[in-house]
């Protein structure tokens, strides 16, 4: 058998610099950097690290939140923007492979946004650009559905990996749709807290048995390993919120806190845990630990039955609109120093519809 690769990997449980791209970016290029000198050769941080998660989604009735919206487009990312190419540069320089949860601003809309991720590969490319299928309860406050073109497996030297986006992992479709492209490594990201209920009154929503659940139950099914990474909210992101109105620090102070960690093939937990304090968590993986489990239960091998099953996938990225330009030889056109003067016309944005064409 092919020697599998073994590795370390860390899962970064960390809070963003709240609402502020430029400063958070910078701090996950230190994040990368530490982990990089421990050994870390694929690091994963959490949802939407870049700006934040968009708690206040839950605390506060829409209406009273347009503010926190304008903020959180405003410090959205372009997928192709400076702050991810930072990334991919560091990405290259240190040598590792990254995922990172983003708040994605549309290229076509200022309030267009998306729950997205990136795998970059080691070489400083994009491997994997997924959107959330669908935002989970008030998340759909913020972002827009996004679409199945991300639902890839990233080819690397260090395995097959997959990444789904916090509820995503309820979702046993999307789940299979990794599985059947051989993932070894699925990493799940998560928000910091997410309230579902007053804490008083009880039946909050568990996110760390419900975390938990959801990673066993996709390693044990695709027989990989999980990394499991969450946010943390820190002083400065909570003070921000109470000081808005200090009626809120009930729920922030008493929602159960995410953690981040680590599942084997067989669902057991290894490496280490982090839930109420910031830092990396790590743990050493072996690939070659995914190979017995498949003579158990080889959910896209033989362990199936696709003469009864039938699953397609869709992956195509959505667009608002598919522009076809029809250029007629008996026009006149103007010529270049003429056109360069021409300015795009007022319902359209002139550089969108250039990227598209050139697309």
């Amino acid at each position: 058998m092919a020697k599998l690769p073994k590795f370390k990997a860390a899962a970064v449980h960390a809070a963003p610099v709240f609402l502020d791209k430029s400063a958070t970016t910078e701090k996950a290029i230190s994040i990368m950097r530490e982990a990089a000198k421990a050994g870390a050769e694929l690091i994963a941080f959490p949802e939407t690290f870049i700006p934040a998660f968009p708690v206040w989604a839950a605390l506060w009735p829409p209406i009273n939140n347009h503010e926190f919206f304008g903020i959180m487009a405003d410090e959205s990312l372009l997928a192709n923007g400076p702050e991810i190419e930072r990334l991919r540069q560091e990405a290259r320089k240190l040598n590792v492979v990254l995922s990172i949860g983003i708040s994605e601003r549309s290229p076509a809309s200022l309030g267009g946004l998306w729950n997205s991720n990136l795998i970059i590969g080691d070489d400083g490319r994009v491997l994997v650009h997924h959107r959330k299928l669908v935002p989970t309860f008030y998340e759909k406050l913020v972002w827009a559905n996004g679409d199945g073109e991300g639902l890839r497996v990233a080819e690397t030297r260090l395995g097959r990996i997959g990444n789904l986006i916090c509820g995503e992992n309820t979702n046993p479709l999307a789940r299979y749709a990794l599985m059947a492209q051989g993932e070894q490594v699925h990493i799940s990201s998560w928000p910091p807290i997410w309230p579902t209920r007053p804490p008083t009154g009880g039946g909050n929503f568990n996110n760390v048995a419900a975390n938990r659940i959801r990673a066993s139950a996709h390693s044990f099914e695709a027989k990989a390993f999980g990394l499991v990474t969450a946010g943390f909210m820190d002083k400065s992101m909570r003070d921000m919120l109470v000081n808005r109105d200090p009626a809120v620090a009930e729920v922030i102070d008493y929602t159960p806190r995410a953690a981040s960690f680590f599942v084997d093939p067989t669902g057991e937990q290894i490496g280490d845990l982090l839930q109420d304090e910031e830092g990396i968590a790590y743990a050493h993986l072996d690939l070659a630990r995914c190979v017995e489990p498949k003579q158990f239960h080889d959910v896209v091998g033989y362990y199936n039955r696709f003469d009864v099953f039938d699953l397609r996938i869709r992956r195509e990225r959505q667009a608002p609109a598919h522009f076809q330009d029809v250029i007629h030889d008996d026009l006149v056109r103007p010529t270049d120093a003429e056109h360069e003067t021409m300015a795009p016309p007022a319902h359209t944005n002139g550089a969108y519809l250039q990227s598209m064409r050139s697309a």
